[in-house]
């Protein structure tokens, strides 16, 4: 096998790992989001006030972002990646928590306030969880 076909090989598997480990730390950050009642929010970045369809939203999310999780991190020990997972959870907790999804619903961005810490929390259990996911893949993969 050429060079090539095996480094896309490696790229596809590190992006379905991500994918996969994204949807994990997506279902237990969307259980976080049902009990706070705000599905239905993200539901209105499609046009939308269903609680269901902001699940599917929140899921699609999740996915994407743990395919560049996945690209992003390449190593196989679990410090490392939760360490990733955490700093990732930040950094998707800015953009997305207070950029992203205020202007997509047409609220004013970079909005600090109490309600800005359970979001905060749900994104570094994102990441965590994701960081967890992926570890678990890839020592499997390994095997």
């Amino acid at each position: 096998m050429s060079t090539t076909m095996s480094s896309q090989r490696t790229l596809l598997t590190q992006a379905a790992g991500g994918a996969l480990a994204g949807l994990g730390g997506g279902v237990v950050f969307g259980i976080m989001m049902a009990m706070m009642g705000t599905l239905s929010m993200i539901a209105g970045l499609v046009g939308s006030d269903s609680a269901l369809v902001g699940g599917v939203v929140h899921l699609v999310i999740s996915a994407f972002f743990g395919v560049v999780f996945g690209l992003l991190t390449g190593s196989t020990r679990v410090g490392p990646l939760l360490g990733f997972g955490v700093a990732y959870g930040v950094v998707l907790w800015v953009v997305g928590g207070l950029i992203l999804l205020p202007a997509g619903l047409g609220m004013p961005v970079l909005q600090l306030g109490m309600s800005t810490v359970p979001k905060l929390l749900g994104h570094l259990v994102f990441g965590v969880v994701t960081a967890l996911c992926l570890y678990l893949f890839r020592r499997r993969g390994a095997h």
